[in-house]
C-alpha cells in the first residue's frame, strides 16, 4: 500500500509491486489531481445564491427562508436583515429619519405610501415590483392579473417569477395547466 499526497488530500493506492507502481503512477497521479480538483469545487463555498449579493456589504443573500432579507419598496433592493439592522441603529443612535439603506429616501410610513412607491416601480418595469405585485395579487386570488404580472417580470429577466410563473402552469391557476411549463 503507498501513499499519494496532493494537496491536502490524501489517498490510498495499491499496488501489486514497485514495478506496477512505477508503470501506473503516470496514470494515477492524473486521477489523483482531477480528485482533488473535484473536491475542491465539490466543497467550496458559493460566491453567490440565486437570490444574489445585498447591495451594500455584498455577501451572499441567506437562503434559509427565514426572513434574513427584505425588499426596499422606493428602489426595489433587496437589502441583508444586517445591513439593514445596522442602519436602522445608526438612526436610532444619531435621532435620524428612517431613510432606505440603499437609496435614502424616507421610509413609507403607511401601506398607501408603500403601495405609492410600487406603482412607481412598476411604471419604470422593475421586474423585482412586478413579481411582487404578481405574487400579492396570486395570494389574493386574481390569478389573471397576477400573470399579466410575473410574465412581464419573467419577460425582463426576473428568475424567481419564472418559478411563480411555473407554478401556476402546474397548478392551472389562471391558465390552461401544462404539465411542460410548469417545469
Amino acid at each position: 500500500m503507498n501513499w499519494c499526497h496532493v494537496g491536502f488530500v490524501v489517498f490510498i493506492s495499491f499496488y501489486c509491486s514497485e514495478k506496477c507502481h512505477e508503470d501506473h503512477w503516470p496514470q494515477h497521479e492524473a486521477l489523483c489531481k482531477e480528485r482533488v480538483l473535484r473536491n475542491e469545487i465539490l466543497f467550496r463555498q458559493p460566491e453567490s445564491t440565486h437570490l444574489g449579493d445585498c447591495p451594500i456589504c455584498l455577501l451572499p443573500m441567506s437562503t434559509d427562508g427565514l426572513g434574513k432579507s427584505m425588499i426596499q419598496s422606493c428602489c426595489s433592493k433587496t437589502i441583508c436583515r444586517g445591513c439593514s439592522h445596522a442602519h436602522s441603529l445608526h438612526q436610532k443612535q444619531q435621532r435620524q429619519v428612517r431613510v432606505c439603506p440603499f437609496c435614502r429616501h424616507t421610509i413609507p410610513k403607511s401601506k398607501e405610501e408603500v403601495d405609492k412607491n410600487n406603482l412607481k416601480r412598476i411604471e419604470a418595469n422593475d421586474p423585482v415590483a412586478l413579481r411582487e405585485i404578481g405574487k400579492e395579487r396570486y395570494h389574493e386570488g386574481n390569478y389573471e392579473e397576477s400573470f399579466e404580472y410575473l410574465e412581464k417580470a419573467v419577460e425582463l429577466g426576473d428568475i424567481a417569477a419564472q418559478y411563480y410563473l411555473g407554478h401556476m402552469y402546474q397548478k392551472g391557476e389562471g391558465v390552461e395547466k401544462d404539465e411542460k411549463k410548469g417545469l
